[in-house]
């Protein structure tokens, strides 16, 4: 009995070329893992598979049939499996029956429609979504569905994008995939699930270069616990010249607090040179952070233009410690946000202001000012304290202005879902509205995040320890 049924599977799986695997391991990818289908190179090992999860036995070729059936094989359906595409129409009309998604199947036969030159356009387009390197000339269709898929760009309840870049060229399919939205709103209000929320689109409404009106933005995938790791790196007793920098440690504070609720792995070093503060972040860049979605880098000390001061006196170049997260050194952080915020200034300038208000009186001392233009890497952001060339202060009893603002905007916006960029900018609003010493402050936001950061906020649990 067994031997008749490895028989069967093998004559299968020797009149199967390589494009029609690929197919069958895309169709079956709702029930088998995407890195277990990875590793399958021969159909037989794809056979294999699939006993392992019980999709097919001894018995029951149900799914095996209806896999030959969507790639088109209906000749191994007659002569393997005794079935026929009439018999499976009407098999596969029975509410349940399918066990491939029609998300699946409606990818696949999008797949199989684009010509070789409508596969070029697609991948023109997602140029600035997607890594180079996956769009190569010679990767399929489906390895670009699979990809999109990846990134968050498509999901069975959002084909926008998909949709936007084919209505340029290939309205038919468009209609293809307005026809199945269309059917999943309908099944969708019979059982009455609240519909899942509209992306927020882009606020220029340019997309694919320019063309395409109100695209919708992608999110980064934010869902690992930890989600990553939050270095701190807190310098408080200077010894040249000797001084403390009062307040620093509330800073600290109030960043673990937020970032442990935002479940990051934080971590906080105090008072370290120039040469332990780029070993420091060195050693963070080394880690594995395959099983996380983030990196976070928190740096609280003095600076000079582009510089920060270790306690010694040293200084540290802000470029070189971006460097260290490049995808070429840090290839586990790849594709995801690099998040650095730098609390630490010094100009001499001050931003004047008319009005001088002292309600901060005098107890702000100053820290200064470097600003890092972004080595050209995608995926980091870096939210300063200051603009170069001015002061930003800190109340000795309270903690700094920037780095208080900061995490009380996260605290109140995350559960919002407000994104990242929306949040730095209300604080941006906030800081430079705050009148010191008649000067005011100017945070900046520099950034080459392609996709939009939402912290996912734990479920009714507040920050307050």
């Amino acid at each position: 009995e067994m031997s008749g049924f490895h028989k069967l599977l093998f004559d299968i799986s020797e009149a199967l070329v390589t494009d029609e695997l690929e197919a069958l391991k895309f169709l079956s990818l709702e029930h088998v893992p995407m890195r277990k289908l990875e590793a399958i190179q021969e159909p037989q090992a794809f056979f294999e598979v699939l006993q392992e999860k019980d999709l097919i036995e001894v018995g029951n070729l149900s799914f095996l049939k209806e896999l030959l059936y969507c790639i088109c094989r209906i000749d191994l359906l007659e002569a393997q499996l005794g079935s026929s595409k009439e018999e499976m129409e009407s098999e596969l009309q029975i509410p349940g029956r399918a066990k491939v998604s029609a998300y699946r199947q409606l990818l696949y036969g999008i797949a199989e429609d684009l010509k070789p030159e409508d596969v070029r356009k697609v991948k023109f387009f997602l140029q600035k979504q997607i890594p180079k390197n996956k769009l190569q000339d010679n990767a399929s269709m489906l390895k670009v569905l699979l990809e999109m898929e990846r990134n968050g760009i498509i999901k069975e309840d959002n084909l926008t994008m998909l949709r936007d870049i084919l209505k340029e060229f290939r309205a038919d399919l468009k209609k293809k995939i307005d026809t199945y939205e269309g059917k999943r709103k309908g099944n969708d209000s019979e059982k009455n699930l609240p519909y899942p929320l509209p992306v927020s689109v882009h606020p220029e409404g340019q997309g694919l270069e320019g063309k395409t009106q109100h695209m919708l933005v992608v999110s980064y995938k934010m869902k690992n616990n930890p989600l990553g790791y939050c270095l701190i790196l807190n310098n408080c007793v200077f010894k040249n010249p000797p001084e403390i920098r009062e307040g620093t440690v509330k800073d600290g504070e109030a960043v673990k607090r937020v970032f442990n609720w935002l479940q990051f792995e934080t971590v906080e070093h105090m008072d370290l040179e120039a040469e332990q503060m780029y070993a420091k972040v060195k050693e963070y860049s080394k880690k594995d952070h395959s099983n996380m979605d983030c990196f976070v880098c928190f740096i609280l000390s003095h600076g000079k233009k582009d510089k920060i001061i270790g306690v010694d006196g040293e200084l540290v170049n802000i470029k070189d410690l971006l460097s260290f997260f490049s995808g070429s050194n840090c290839p586990s952080l790849a594709g995801k946000p690099k998040l650095f915020f730098i609390q630490a200034c010094q100009g001499s300038e001050g931003h004047p202001f008319v009005t001088i208000k002292e309600d901060f009186s005098d107890h702000l001392e100053r820290d200064a000012t470097p600003l890092a233009s972004i080595p050209d890497q995608a995926d980091i952001l870096v939210g300063m304290a200051t603009v170069e060339g001015y002061e930003c202060y800190r109340c000795p009893s309270s903690g700094s202005i920037y780095i208080q603002c900061l995490c009380d905007k996260m605290e109140l916006l995350c559960p919002k879902r407000k994104d990242l960029i929306s949040i730095l900018t209300e604080v941006n609003k906030e800081v430079a509205g705050k009148v010191l010493k008649g000067w005011t402050q100017m945070p900046k936001i520099t950034s080459t995040l392609r996709k939009q950061l939402i912290f996912e906020t734990p479920q009714c649990q507040s920050t307050e320890k």
